[in-house]
């Protein structure tokens, strides 16, 4: 075992990959495990808002130079098309796989020791002196120790208390016919069949994502088969059915989650290692800004390190930041899962599809970065820490 590290990092997602180069770049001596060898696709609606955009520029990530292609517009169907709104902001679309591999180049880059192949098994201690056991059962040990695993909890250190925690999640990549690609060009597209709803949009030149949640009960009624599942979609919606009509799957088989605990939020303890991304708050797919919040919480938790902030004032200044947008999009998801009607009113008032997307997004006086990062004052974190 070697000398005692400053940070120790589980996790090289987007959130992981960010704090890593943000720490490295205070001279931080830092070591980041991640559990894959190389790029893998992610189970991620792989939308970018304006914030997330902005959070990577400013780690050197441009997501236009890497393929990204724009996102402009929001569509909801159900059968057919219910209502269409432009977006309040701009968005873009790329591969999980393409953004994450760059951010660990970059972390890597500003000094970080990114162990690939090896993850984190069980985490122990108190803050000053955290022990980790690693897969291949050796130990590291460091002073602060973050957790960044994404939908994948440690030993002992489960997620509960999700208000939302009934739904299968399935992602698949199409290459879709080239009419069809074109029709769905810079918009997001949210369609809705019994028992659950779906997410689609490109994600770069001949390659659509298409995110899709359904209850447990649909599954089993389907049969646990991404074939039914699929067809269970297309044949409650002829929009989908179009839009799917000869095209082709990427994938030999869709990746698949089940049991993520939507609309959980973190309130940690005072003897607690540092939470981020879905570690602190988790939002269903296609409903909020979940790679935003991941992103967020990395340059939040860097700000909060380099200020001698401890990890508890840090969780509840950002478990009280996204309270309104997580639960907000929670209930978004369980309306269109449980209560699809309501989402025929937006035929009258499209315009509201933009109100809602605002309303799921971190609020903007709360970013780290830009214009209301250098005028926020850090004693707010002191000052709205019991404000959860």
């Amino acid at each position: 075992m070697r000398a005692m590290l400053d940070v120790i990092i589980a996790g090289g997602g987007p959130a992981g990959a960010a704090l890593g180069t943000m720490l490295a770049g205070q001279g931080r001596s830092v070591m980041l495990f991640e559990k894959t060898t190389a790029a893998q696709d992610k189970m991620c609606g792989e939308f970018f808002s304006e914030e997330g955009v902005r959070y990577l520029a400013a780690l050197g990530v441009d997501l236009r130079a890497l393929g990204a292609v724009p996102i402009g517009a929001v569509r909801l169907a159900a059968r057919e098309v219910l209502a269409e709104c432009p977006l309040p902001f701009a968005g873009l679309s790329l591969p999980r796989r393409i953004v994450d591999e760059h951010l660990l180049q970059r972390a890597a880059e500003s000094g970080v020791a990114v162990v690939r192949g090896t993850s984190v098994e069980q985490l122990t201690g108190a803050p000053g002196e955290w022990s980790i056991r690693l897969s291949d059962g050796t130990e590291e040990t460091a002073k602060d120790a973050f957790l960044a695993t994404g939908k994948h909890d440690l030993r002992g250190r489960k997620r509960t208390g999700g208000s939302q925690n009934d739904l299968v999640a399935f992602k698949m990549y199409f290459r879709l016919a080239a009419e069809q690609e074109e029709r769905l060009r810079d918009w997001v597209e949210l369609i809705l069949f019994p028992g659950g709803y779906a997410g689609l949009q490109l994600a770069g030149s001949g390659c659509a994502n298409l995110s899709l949640l359904l209850t447990k009960k649909s599954l089993r009624d389907c049969g646990a088969e991404w074939s039914r599942v699929l067809a269970h979609a297309v044949v409650s919606s002829a929009h989908l059915e179009r839009r799917l009509a000869g095209a082709v799957q990427l994938r030999s088989r869709p990746i698949t989650l089940s049991s993520i605990p939507y609309g959980y939020r973190r309130i940690s303890s005072e003897t607690e290692p540092w939470y981020l991304g879905d570690q602190s708050a988790v939002m269903p797919s296609f409903t909020g800004d979940g790679m935003s919040i991941a992103l967020h919480s990395a340059f939040l938790a860097a700000d909060a390190y380099r200020r001698g902030v401890t990890a508890h004032t840090y969780q509840a200044i950002l478990a009280r930041q996204l309270k309104r947008p997580v639960r907000f999009a929670t209930a978004l998801s369980r309306c269109m899962v449980s209560m699809p009607v309501l989402a025929h009113a937006l035929r009258l008032y499209p315009g509201a599809m933009a109100w809602i997307a605002s309303w799921t997004r971190v609020p903007s006086h709360f970013l780290k970065i830009g214009d209301s990062h250098r005028s926020s004052p850090y004693p707010s974190f002191h000052r709205c820490a019991g404000d959860i």
